[in-house]
């Protein structure tokens, strides 16, 4: 099927050849990179009398390939796919697979790329035909099929892409939104075969569900609370920040990824599901920690100064709540890492954004050393790895292996 969009085509450059792997000086867990969901994702995974329905790749009579499910087009932003490529190609315009690097959506090719830069794991989320948390599948008009493109796109996520490399990848899952029963059993399914997150939406009222104050979401809090699930609130999950007329959407949206997980962090925080499951794990992922220990230091004033803060039972305190629920992503954030102790080194885990242009790829060990490598070693450890593989309960690498690099034994 060609249909018309309305994109020119960029003629592209080559891909670059494969750069020379880089010296591992750390050993390095990823809490934030993506899978680019390939053509065949939902080849004969849905049920018989819905595969005719399935996402599928579309060509446009501009010659771009884009996703098409339930009446709708998808396209895949070149921003989101940018290893690999010279600058002058980083475009927002749809990219086709075979200018991807195919360490973007094969599995194989992603440990080479991940071996290349110096990663030992990688927590993968979903990218443009899911809209990071599964949102897409929850607005089909046919919720059948838009449960069955939820499960379809886990299935395909454990079948090929976590179970040939357990060790490598920490899989991150997403839901069906459409019904909160059904968002709770696919959880309960996917921890049950060895899923260890899920990625929920950070703000869902910008996207017409429930808000998170709504007991509609208690099932699947408490779903993802008795399995241990950690809940990744993902930058972009709910679209980006408020646009006024005529701003330059990608840079300005760019710079407001920490405003947007202030206020979810914040939203998430004062519905109280932390407080009535307080051993709920909650990562905020792509948004930095240079707005954390604002947040810290005005959750202290609003109880001990402005008395606002009687919200929560007894003398439990939001900041409290903050530091023992939330965890935070961060590429570098140079100028506020002196903010650390406030947030918590604990609290803080490394991402390297494969394969956007946020990005560090190949050099993500060079960009480490760099923010974090004077650092004492015991910190330097905890935001590498340890922090991650606690929160992922994810294994670290076997001494002897090339990655086993300042570990702790």
């Amino acid at each position: 099927m060609r249909i018309k969009l309305n994109w020119r085509k960029t003629e592209m450059h080559a891909l670059l050849p494969d750069p020379e792997p880089r010296a591992i000086h750390y050993t390095l867990i990823s809490a934030d990179d993506h899978v680019v969901e390939p053509p065949h994702m939902f080849e004969g995974r849905l049920p018989k009398h819905l595969q005719q329905h399935a996402p599928r790749i579309i060509e446009t009579e501009e010659g771009h390939e884009v996703w098409g499910f339930d009446g709708k087009i998808y396209f895949q932003v070149g921003l989101n796919a940018v290893v690999g490529r010279p600058r002058e190609d980083w475009v927002v315009e749809p990219t086709r697979f075979e200018e991807m690097r195919p360490g973007c959506y094969d599995p194989d090719a992603r440990v080479r790329d991940m071996d290349i830069n110096g990663v030992w794991a990688s927590a993968n989320f979903a990218s443009q035909i899911s809209g990071f948390c599964g949102r897409v599948f929850a607005e089909a008009k046919d919720p059948e099929l838009g449960l069955a493109a939820t499960r379809a796109w886990n299935d395909w996520f454990y079948d090929e892409w976590f179970a040939p490399h357990p060790e490598r990848f920490i899989p991150v899952a997403i839901t069906y939104l459409g019904d909160n029963e059904a968002a709770a059993a696919e959880i309960r399914r996917n921890a049950a075969r060895g899923f260890v997150a899920v990625s929920l939406p950070e703000q869902p009222h910008r996207v017409g569900m429930e808000p998170i104050f709504s007991d509609w979401w208690e099932p699947v809090i408490r779903a993802c609370a008795e399995t241990d699930t950690v809940i990744c609130l993902h930058v972009g999950s709910t679209g980006v920040a408020a646009m006024p007329p005529g701003a330059p959407m990608v840079p300005l949206g760019a710079t407001l990824f920490g405003q947007l997980s202030l206020s979810s962090c914040a939203e998430w925080l004062w519905s109280r599901w932390p407080v009535k499951f307080p051993d709920l794990k909650i990562c905020m992922s792509e948004g930095g920690i240079g707005w954390v220990a604002m947040l810290y230091d005005r959750l202290e004033n609003i109880v001990d100064r402005s008395g606002y803060g009687s919200y929560f039972p007894g003398d439990l305190r939001p900041a409290e709540v903050l530091l023992r629920n939330f965890w935070f992503s961060t590429i570098d954030d140079p100028s506020t890492l002196s903010t650390r102790y406030t947030i918590g080194i604990d609290n803080i885990v490394f991402e390297s954004d494969y394969p956007h242009g946020d990005g560090t790829w190949p050099d993500t060990q060079a960009v480490f050393a760099k923010y974090y490598g004077d650092l004492p070693a015991n910190e330097v450890a905890q935001i590498s790895h340890e922090n991650a593989a606690k929160l992922f309960r994810h294994p670290l690498p076997k001494p002897g292996s090339p990655h086993a690099i300042g570990l702790r034994i």
